[in-house]
């Protein structure tokens, strides 16, 4: 994670203006950096996924890496998930309000206790913030999809074979687990 310096305290404004990933969180802009195919394959596997469910059903939005939603929380006024469903009216140049499911696929720096406790605290704010379903995707080493609501105890794991959903947050939408580990 790096902080992008700026002379004054970062503005909604500052962030839009960048070209890169970021979030505005304790009034800095937290960059949140690239990756590679094995991380970033997944992301548009997803995404396209929700976009055919999007085109087929409608009923929202999916929105890929970059997507900004604007959040009102003590310590923190956007969110980027890798992926999104959005549920609410299109806007520009960022969305008002929060996905209705996150989608968060763990990059290499993603494990171990202290990302372990950063993933949890950013999933309480997307729960504070009005998400409904996150997942938190591990395509690198337990190659699971995690799947989070706020008012359960324990996530529902899918793994390899099974297939995932996003309820209620996107009704009838199911994702193969298997998806995310087709070789050319």
């Amino acid at each position: 994670m790096k902080i992008l310096k700026l002379p004054h305290p970062a503005t909604v404004e500052d962030l839009l203006a960048l070209d890169e990933k970021a979030e505005l969180v304790d009034g800095q802009i937290v960059l949140m950096g690239g990756n590679g195919l094995a991380t970033n394959r997944p992301n548009q596997l997803i995404w396209m996924a929700l976009y055919f469910h999007e085109l087929e059903h409608g009923g929202g939005h999916a929105v890929g890496d970059k997507g900004v939603f604007l959040v009102h929380l003590p310590h923190r006024e956007s969110l980027s998930p890798d992926v999104a469903w959005f549920v609410g009216t299109h806007t520009d140049p960022a969305f008002g309000g929060p996905p209705a499911l996150a989608v968060e696929v763990r990059s290499p720096g993603d494990y171990g206790l202290r990302a372990e406790r950063s993933m949890a605290a950013k999933r309480t704010e997307y729960f504070a913030a009005g998400t409904a379903v996150v997942w938190d995707v591990d395509v690198l080493r337990e190659q699971v999809i995690r799947v989070y609501r706020p008012d359960d105890a324990e996530p529902t794991v899918y793994r390899r074979g099974e297939v995932a959903e996003a309820e209620p947050a996107v009704p009838g939408w199911r994702f193969p687990v298997n998806t995310l580990f087709r070789t050319a």
